[in-house]
């Protein structure tokens, strides 16, 4: 089924993500993390291309999996590195697996600053993939502005840039205080952006993951967050019991002020996707 399709029925629903290994000998522990994730039958499971697409060659083996275990799948698709024949390499096969949801973005620029010349932005993606067929296209948006765009004007102008190419719904990056996301939709409406906005959640479950955030996307750290932290960071069980009431918090909260689809950066972790589902068994009704 196409995300757009599930979108439409206007009720709130809850997806889960997870990534591919980074080494063969990983891809049994993904495969079996991912079927257990999809037993809690969200609404669709996105698998993500890896940066560089160094992983790329396990996205469309993890989203046809998920497929088989009868949740819809959404497959990531990055251009930075990648030629135009790779990406209609790729998008051959997911065709042929019967993969009709991609998730357009740029990507990250390499370490090594190497990159194809052939997309410079996630929105020339997106128009490739509205060439190529009948794909539901999604995009990523940026509630507090991306970290390379001089300002959130401007990142709004992306984000229309996007839209125009041809997504269909856009999912936000992480953030850690609605009142971002509430002001953020509100922006974006007065811009006249009104495909589906799905908020994306991230259960913090130990103090690693605050460092990689706040390095790679500068995230606002509200204060009641950083307290958690402070006060749980070195005590694992604890930290993790607390990263999962501190989003399911938020979850509620976003679904109470009418946001109907969350998206949850599970991190290939089942046991925190099926307590973050659990949480919300009757809200999910």
């Amino acid at each position: 089924m196409k995300i757009r399709e599930i979108l439409s029925k206007g009720e709130p629903i809850l997806s889960f993500e997870v990534f591919p290994p980074k080494t063969e000998d990983k891809y049994d522990s993904v495969e079996r993390a991912a079927r257990e994730i999809a037993k809690l039958k969200p609404a669709f499971m996105s698998v993500t291309y890896g940066a560089g697409g160094g992983t790329s060659r396990y996205t469309a083996d993890i989203a046809s999996d998920i497929q088989d275990c009868g949740v819809t799948p959404l497959a990531h698709l990055t251009c930075v590195s990648s030629t135009r024949e790779k990406v209609w390499s790729v998008l051959k096969e997911l065709k042929s697996r019967g993969i009709e949801n991609v998730l357009a973005l740029r990507g990250d620029i390499p370490a090594d600053k190497k990159v194809e010349k052939d997309y410079r932005y996630a929105s020339e993606l997106i128009a490739e993939i509205r060439r190529t067929g009948d794909f539901c296209i999604g995009a990523a948006c940026y509630p507090e502005g991306h970290v390379e765009s001089e300002n959130k004007t401007a990142d709004i102008r992306h984000l229309k840039e996007k839209v125009e190419a041809g997504c269909d719904f856009v999912t936000t990056q992480m953030f850690f205080d609605n009142n971002i996301l509430y002001n953020y939709l509100y922006r974006i409406r007065e811009a006249g952006v009104t495909v589906p906005v799905i908020a994306g959640i991230m259960p913090v479950t130990n103090a690693a993951q605050i460092q990689r955030i706040c390095s790679m996307s500068g995230t606002y750290l509200p204060s009641r967050f950083k307290a958690i932290v402070d006060r749980f960071g070195e005590k694992p069980a604890a930290m993790k019991q607390a990263g999962i009431a501190y989003a399911t918090e938020q979850i509620i909260d976003l679904i109470a002020n009418g946001v109907k689809g969350i998206h949850i950066y599970s991190m290939n972790k089942p046991d925190v996707a099926a307590r973050i589902r659990e949480s919300l068994s009757e809200i999910l009704q």
